[in-house]
Parts: structure tokens; sequence; C-alpha cells
């Protein structure tokens, strides 16, 4: 018996197709998998809240992969691409270029490598083939000898035209300082730029939503409370997510914050007890930011510095004249956002190497087109070499310079402490515009403080209980730890317990809300 005969029966029992049929089969089974992974890929290209040239740049460049894929292009092009976005929107455009590239075996490898300039590896040898490069900043808190190794090894990579992709992502003043003194680089190997855009208000509340299960009526007032307090310049990740968490935890939308005017604002800072020479500078500071946008650059005014430093005790009103500010800087749009992030050194420096910047970072982020108030700054000074603080410091002061027109930091602490801190630091004195002192209250202007309190809550006060509480400020006024306003307010929230107890079996309506010296109460103050 031939070959042949039992090559029959094989075939026979197991179904075999001619080869030809089975290879069309299998041309035809590929490209229809190719065709839903195609469809798959221009979907989520089409739904990211990037603009339409960059939509358009990414399905060109999708398809330019399957073209050489499928050998109709002859020339390989690494795509090197510069990403303009933050949060889950630069991740989402990542994960569209890297599966596509899979999918048309695009890389020489499927290693794929996020390497963060928080985190830098020094040793690293583009051995990936896709890289994304991000936290930029990173780079810039390296000896400029790290930093020039850094782009010699990049420019030489760039030159060998390998299958890889690059890939740099941040906003797009981080990748231009990334790139400062070596456009030569951006401009010769990154052709490509997707850029994205704002959600739009109806986008925000749908994505609220898709977050939330919630009824009709608190559905209204989620958008109520969007279409008040979203702005298309804001970061949108953060914005969202904060918002489903408040919802969620509280069952109720936050309350929207009513801006005030220029007006409303100076009411309420000449209310303010004391700080004559405080209000003298921020009434100064709004004529010149005024005469500006008067003038419309006829005359050659430079953009102000409005980095500040408060020097005071506590109590004296550094926190309450920062939120002011705020409001101030908002109204004349300097700032995009009417918020003020306060923070201590707790929350910029971190336990563990390569932590601290990243961390501060973050705070830098959630502040920006706002002010950064940093309370007790003093504690920043590096004590023993600790490299931690200064890697927050160098981290704050680049973020200074390059948000100059996006973001506001006040240092804030003790006089004497941080004119010892600023006194060892020239960067950020360098970048400050505005240094204000805040002395403490006169023992009259912290009387005057309780008295303003109690008004506002409709008490009257008796002649003897002031002459009283006199006597406490005076006797305490010059311990250690004395605490100006806050005192005061510790007083006064303790002298209305106090009182509440006295007149609970009253009814008359003086006795209810007259305030007698018996009343005042020190109990549980930390008086040394």
């Amino acid at each position: 018996m031939n070959r042949d005969y039992f090559k029959g029966i094989y075939e026979d029992f197991f179904k075999v197709e001619d080869t030809k049929e089975l290879n069309q089969i299998t041309k035809n089974n590929n490209q229809e998998t190719e065709q839903v992974e195609m469809t798959e890929i221009i979907t989520k290209i089409n739904n990211l809240y990037i603009d339409l040239e960059s939509k358009n740049l990414l399905k060109n460049i999708i398809e330019y992969m399957r073209k050489w894929n499928d050998g109709l292009e002859k020339n390989y092009i690494p795509f090197r691409l510069l990403i303009n976005s933050k949060g889950k929107l630069k991740e989402e455009i990542e994960d569209i270029l890297y599966n596509g590239a899979l999918t048309y075996n695009y890389l020489d490898n499927k290693d794929k490598q996020e390497i963060s300039f928080f985190k830098y590896d020094k040793s690293y040898n583009y051995q990936d083939s896709f890289i994304v490069l991000k936290d930029l900043v990173g780079l810039k808190l390296e000896d400029i000898k790290e930093e020039q190794r850094f782009f010699y090894l990049l420019e030489n990579f760039l030159k060998e035209n390998q299958h890889k992709m690059v890939i740099i992502s941040g906003t797009i003043d981080e990748i231009n300082n990334f790139f400062l003194g070596y456009e030569n680089i951006k401009n010769n190997y990154f052709d490509f730029v997707i850029n994205g855009i704002s959600l739009s208000i109806a986008d925000v509340y749908e994505k609220v939503l898709l977050e939330l299960n919630i009824n009709e009526t608190l559905k209204g007032e989620v958008l109520t409370y969007i279409e008040n307090t979203y702005k298309e310049n804001i970061d949108y990740d953060n914005y969202i997510d904060d918002l489903v968490k408040y919802i969620s935890f509280n069952k109720k939308v936050p309350e929207i914050k009513s801006s005030k005017t220029i007006d409303e604002i100076f009411k309420e800072l000449n209310e303010l007890v004391g700080l004559s020479d405080i209000k003298k500078v921020l009434y100064e500071m709004v004529d010149v930011i005024k005469l500006k946008e008067k003038t419309k650059g006829t005359l050659n005014i430079k953009d102000m510095n409005l980095h500040m430093v408060f020097l005071g005790n506590p109590g004296t009103g550094k926190t309450t004249i920062a939120r002011l500010i705020s409001g101030i800087l908002y109204e004349l749009g300097i700032i995009k956002e009417n918020k003020l992030i306060e923070v201590g050194v707790k929350d910029l420096v971190a336990e563990y190497v390569g932590q601290t910047a990243p961390k501060t970072s973050l705070v830098i982020e959630k502040s920006l087109n706002g002010v950064l108030f940093i309370d007790e700054a003093y504690a920043l000074a590096s004590k023993n070499g600790n490299s931690y603080n200064d890697e927050a410091i160098a981290t704050l002061i680049q973020a200074m310079e390059n948000y100059r027109d996006k973001l506001v930091v006040i240092f804030a602490g003790y006089t004497k402490e941080m004119k010892d801190f600023l006194d060892s630091n020239s960067g950020i004195v360098s970048r400050i515009g505005y240094t204000l002192e805040f002395p403490d209250y006169t023992t009259d202007e912290l009387i005057e403080i309780f008295l303003g309190m109690t008004k506002k809550a409709g008490f009257e006060v008796e002649a003897d209980a002031i002459e009283y509480l006199r006597e406490i400020i005076v006797e305490n006024r010059d311990m250690k730890n004395f605490g100006n306003a806050r005192f005061i307010r510790n007083i006064y929230e303790k002298t209305i317990i106090k009182h509440a107890s006295r007149v609970k079996d009253k009814k008359q309506s003086k006795i209810l809300r007259t305030l007698t010296k018996n009343d005042i109460s020190i109990e549980n103050l930390n008086l040394k």
C-alpha cells in the first residue's frame, strides 16, 4: 500500500481541509478579529477627552501600525509622542497606544516601562519597547550633571531608530520646563502631540451619576452644585472623585460657597480688629493689579510676584487673611478657583526615600489655580541634613517658578523661626513678593474681638465681666504659647457653656442673653 492511501484515510478521518482553503479561512478569521479589535480601539479613541486633531492623530497612528503589520507600509516609524494631559486621561491614551502596538506587532517585545522621575533609576538602559516618562518635575530635582547625563543618553537612544515607542506625558507647562535647555531634542524627535481637553458640565454630571446610586431629587441638587462650582479649566478627575466621595459619605451635596465681590471682601477685611498695616498692603496690591488691567499693557508694569510670607504668632489672623486674599485674587482673575489649600509640613514630607517629592507634588497639583497655605513652614528647615525636607523645598521652589500664573504660595509661621528659615534658604526668598508681619493683638483689641463674637451671637456683656476678662488677658498674655485670638475664642466658647449651665432654670430673656463676670470661664485652658 502506498503512502497516499494512508494519507487519504487520515484526511478523511480527521476531516482535514485543503491547505489553501485552510489558509484562506485562517486569513479571513484573522481579518475579522483584526476588524473587531480596530473597532474597539476607534471607539475608545472617540470617547477620549482630547481635541479632534488629537483623535485623528491617534487613529492614524493605529491605522499605520495595522498597515505596517499587513505589509502595506514598508517604513517603520518609531512613534515618539508628547501627551499634554494628566490623571486618568493620560493613562487611557497610553493604554490605547500600547494595546494597539501589541495588536499589530509593532514592538520588539511586550515589555512596558513607566519611568517616574521621582524614583528615577539612573542605570536604566532603554531595553523595553514601550517607554513612558512621567513626573517630569522630578528630573529638575537632580543636579545639573545628572540632568545633562539623562538627556545625553536619551538623545543617543532616540538616534538609534529602534522598534520602540517613547511617550512623555505631563501638562504643557511641565513638558516645556522638562525640555528647557534641550529644546533641540524635543523639536527633532517628538513630532506627535496629543492634547487633552476639559470636560463640559454635562460630561462631569454624567460621570458623577455613574458612580452614585441616588434619587431624582438628589440628582437635581448634584446638577445645580456642578453648574455653580465646576470650571472647565480645573482638574476634573480630582473634582469628580472629591464630589463622589463627599456625596457617598454624607448623602447630600456640599454647600455651595457664594462668591463675594471685591467690595464685600474688603468690607469683611475692614471689620477685622487691628491689622492696619496688612490692610494697607492689600489695598495697594489690588490698586496695582487693577491699574495693570485697566491699562491693558500700555504701561510697562511687570507681572506681580504674589508668593508671600506671613510672620506672626498663633491667632494673629494669618489664616483669615489668606482666605480673604484667595477671594480677592479670584475676583480679580489672578487665580481661576477661589480655593485655599491649607497644609502643614507633615502633608509635604514623607517618611521614606523617594516619597516626599510625589507627596509634595500631589499637594501642589490640588492647589493649582488657587492658593497654597503652608502653616508652620519653618519646620521645612533641614535639620541634621534631612534630605526629605530639602526634597520638599526643591519641589515647592520648582512649582513656584513653573506655575507663576496658576499658583500662589504662602509660607506662614512664628516670626523668629520663619526669619531663620528664610535666611538659610535663598531659593525661597528670591521668589517671595510680599512679606507680611502680623503683630500680637493688644489687650484692648482682644477685648474687642471677644465683644464682636458675643454681639454676633446676640449676647450682651456686663462691664465687670469685661474688666475680669481684661485681668485674665494681662495675666496670661506673656506666656510662651499665648494664642491671641485663639485664646479669646477658647474663653468665649467656655463662657457660653458656663453661662448656659447657670441660666438653665431661668426664663427671662434679659438674663438668658446677658453674660456676667461669673460666666467668664478659663476652665481647662492650657495656661502656662
